[in-house]
């Protein structure tokens, strides 16, 4: 996967609100609104890393964990330093 990254996901369903929440044991927390039901939770995850990390949403797939909390997730079309980069201000935006 050329100009791509892989990152290590803990999904957090049925959250108040979609998001970025933090890192906890290496992962990334994603906070999601939609249940862990019929792949809502995967879809939602998918268009919320594409919107925080600016690709499309066909470019997150799922290498690993479909039907688990702990996920590894492939996303084409950016570089490590831009991930690092929009992760930051994605938590950043997310502290108050």
């Amino acid at each position: 996967m050329a100009g791509g990254i892989t990152l290590r996901i803990r999904v957090r369903p049925r959250s108040s609100r979609d998001g970025v929440a933090g890192v906890h044991e290496g992962a990334l927390v994603v906070r999601l609104t939609a249940p862990p039901v019929e792949g809502q939770a995967n879809a939602a995850l998918g268009r919320v890393l594409a919107r925080v990390l600016d690709v499309a949403p066909s470019a997150v797939r799922i290498l690993r964990g479909e039907s688990g909390r702990e996920k590894l997730i492939a996303v084409a079309g950016v570089s490590p330093s831009a991930a690092r980069a929009r992760l930051a201000a994605a938590l950043g935006g997310d502290r108050r």
